[in-house]
């Protein structure tokens, strides 16, 4: 008789614990493998349904104290104070008191939306003992469900593999790409694989880090010829980092009015205060400078037009300035009716500068028709419909609005591509009058000089001598 290392309630326990602890790196796979086990008689279903169930529950429980914890202290921070306002955090506790059971219930049948609802509860400090019985209430019934269904399957499976021994394999490689693909298509449908799908096949929709890949490699490869990391950052000696990154916005649009104001929306900074001190400053500045609605909100920081908002009502502003402690560029809008983005470069040394690309930027609209409202004419639209939800969180107050026969909206205001504004190839716009006019206002701006660009030729010089030193 041979004598086993642990007694039975000690596999039972470590069982258990394995199984527990698997839930909290990913909660379906290990609870669907512990019910097929339990149905297959591989472990005790008792055991394997109080570890699944325990290891679920407590982890929602973990995140809730963390959240609670130190959700609030991290708030207090400066970087805190730029992700989310008293204000902000004021409206969602109101909203989450509303709906929260319902959100919490839910939120355990739609994949991907656990991890953030269970946060948020903790941050707008929902009740624990109301978190704690709904979470508990819902894991054990989504647990149960689970392990009902694999002592169905269990002997219909069991029956087949006593008829196909040869394919007893198949089973465990096919359980965690069946999960995935379940968790996709509940998620998305077939309607949204069908879109992203067609967001794949045009390469404007790819993400953008898949652009970035060969900037980074060929500035990795210049770094190394030239011999110098930062040598990038003495393109610009006016801009902080050569404009690389960081730079103010403001400072520019500063150079430019300065320099040429009858080609420069006219521009002011909001720096970071308490929301009713920039609220109060934001309507001095309008009142002082006449500044007329619609005018442009965005951070004096930022990239890729992430966070620009065009402000027709003193209602948006305020919410905007809610929703953001950032110091922020408050600028005229100029309405168009058209917009380029100009690329120009001027070698050190040299009298002229080049324009060596434009993009030309489209902004999409949909036409009525009288029949359909605002959302199905985006859905309808071949373009529209790869980008509707962003579109229809613009226009969430006017989705069931039915337009009239001929009228235009315009989907976009702002022209960036994270907005959701086209993007064209504008080469036919380049003339010789257009360069020399772009020439002539980047010779006024300071940090453009003649006696800039030399600077800029010496600092290249002296990091090319530093890196090889």
């Amino acid at each position: 008789m041979i004598e086993l290392p642990f007694s039975a309630t000690e596999s039972a326990l470590t069982q258990g614990w394995v199984i527990g602890l698997a839930t909290w790196v990913q909660e379906d796979v290990p609870t669907i493998s512990a019910a097929l086990l339990a149905a297959g008689g591989g472990i005790h279903p008792a055991t394997a349904f109080i570890a699944c169930f325990l290891g679920i529950w407590l982890g929602d429980m973990a995140l809730y104290l963390v959240a609670r914890w130190l959700g609030r202290p991290l708030l207090a921070t400066r970087i805190g104070r730029r992700l989310a306002s008293a204000a902000a955090v004021g409206r969602s506790e109101a909203w989450f008191a509303e709906r929260g059971l319902w959100l919490l219930v839910v939120s355990r049948l739609i994949p991907g939306t656990r991890l953030p609802t269970y946060l948020a509860a903790g941050f707008l400090r929902v009740s624990f003992l109301q978190f704690s019985v709904v979470t508990a209430l819902t894991v054990a019934v989504w647990t149960t469900a689970i392990f009902a269904i694999a002592q169905i399957a269990a002997p219909l499976v069991e029956g087949w593999l006593t008829r196909q021994p040869a394919t007893r394999w198949i089973i465990p490689l096919t359980v965690l790409p069946t999960v995935v693909v379940l968790r996709w298509a509940w998620k998305g449908g077939i309607g949204g694989w069908r879109l992203r799908w067609k967001r794949w096949q045009q390469w404007e929709f790819w993400p953008a880090w898949l652009f970035y890949l060969p900037v980074v490699a060929r500035y990795i490869q210049l770094s190394i010829r030239h011999r110098g990391w930062t040598l990038p950052t003495a393109a610009n000696p006016g801009m902080t980092t050569g404009g690389l990154v960081g730079e103010s916005k403001f400072v520019t649009l500063l150079d430019l009015f300065r320099t040429s104001p009858e080609w420069t929306a006219e521009a002011w900074v909001l720096p970071e205060r308490p929301v009713p001190e920039r609220m109060a400053a934001l309507r001095r500045l309008i009142a002082l400078h006449s500044i007329t609605h619609p005018y442009i909100l965005k951070p004096d920081v930022g990239q890729r037009g992430v966070g620009v908002r065009l402000v027709r009502t003193q209602a948006d502003a305020d919410a905007y300035l809610s929703f953001t402690a950032e110091c922020l560029v408050v600028q005229r809008y100029a309405p168009g009716p058209f917009e380029a983005g100009i690329f120009y470069y001027r070698i050190p040394g040299e009298d002229r500068g080049r324009i060596f690309a434009i993009t030309e930027k489209i902004f999409p609209e949909i036409i009525g028709d009288g029949t359909r409202t605002v959302e199905e004419l985006i859905r309808l639209d071949p373009r529209a419909c790869l980008i509707a939800d962003l579109y229809l969180r613009r226009f969430e107050s006017r989705r069931s609005e039915v337009l009239p026969a001929g009228i235009r909206l315009k989907l976009v205001e702002a022209g960036n591509h994270a907005q959701g504004c086209i993007f064209r190839d504008g080469a036919r716009l380049q003339t010789p009058a257009l360069e020399e006019a772009i020439d002539r206002i980047s010779r006024g701006i300071p940090s453009f000089s003649s006696a800039a660009m030399t600077c800029a030729t010496r600092t290249r010089k002296s990091f090319v001598r530093a890196g090889a030193s």
